[in-house]
């Protein structure tokens, strides 16, 4: 019996510790690109947009932003996954310690004081068609994966005929 409560004990610590390991390496993960190439890589993403009627999706955050990195982790999960490569371009636009593309998130309505992630979807053709003006996904963590394939469902653009 003691044998049993010291491997059910061990088996416990051993979960948590690679629930730990993971957590980490996840935090350590490069989402976001220097904050530099923001510009270049929105243009990009534009022209790409306009030759596959994708929409665009701008992604403001940091990579030391634990609510970046679970959206991220929504964005690609199995039911996601799909939804974003078939209808949309991401774009991660590194805002720094909030001191990086102030300009780039002003010009696309994202009040970054609200909070990070923040999303704007772009048309195929570069034009505004939301942004998160409250902080929605800014407690991402907290959040079910079902809240981003709503969002991505909501915003992905219609077939063409």
């Amino acid at each position: 019996m003691l044998y049993a409560a010291q491997r059910t004990h061990w088996t416990l610590a051993a979960i948590l510790m690679l629930g730990l390991v993971a957590q980490a390496g996840a935090k350590d993960r490069q989402i976001y690109p220097e904050p530099g190439r923001a510009k270049a890589d929105i243009a990009a993403a534009l022209q790409s947009a306009a030759a596959t009627n994708k929409r665009v999706i701008l992604d403001f955050g940091g990579n030391w932003c634990p609510d970046c990195q679970a959206l991220y982790n929504y964005f690609h999960d199995a039911a996601n996954q799909p939804i974003l490569a078939d209808n949309f371009i991401v774009v991660y636009v590194n805002i720094g310690l909030r001191d990086a593309n102030l300009d780039i998130a002003a010009h696309y309505q994202i009040p970054l004081e609200k909070g990070v992630p923040a999303l704007a979807v772009l048309g195929s053709d570069g034009q505004l068609l939301f942004s998160q003006r409250t902080g929605e996904f800014e407690a991402m963590r907290h959040m079910q994966p079902s809240s981003v394939t709503g969002f991505l469902e909501q915003w992905k653009a219609a077939p063409r005929s």
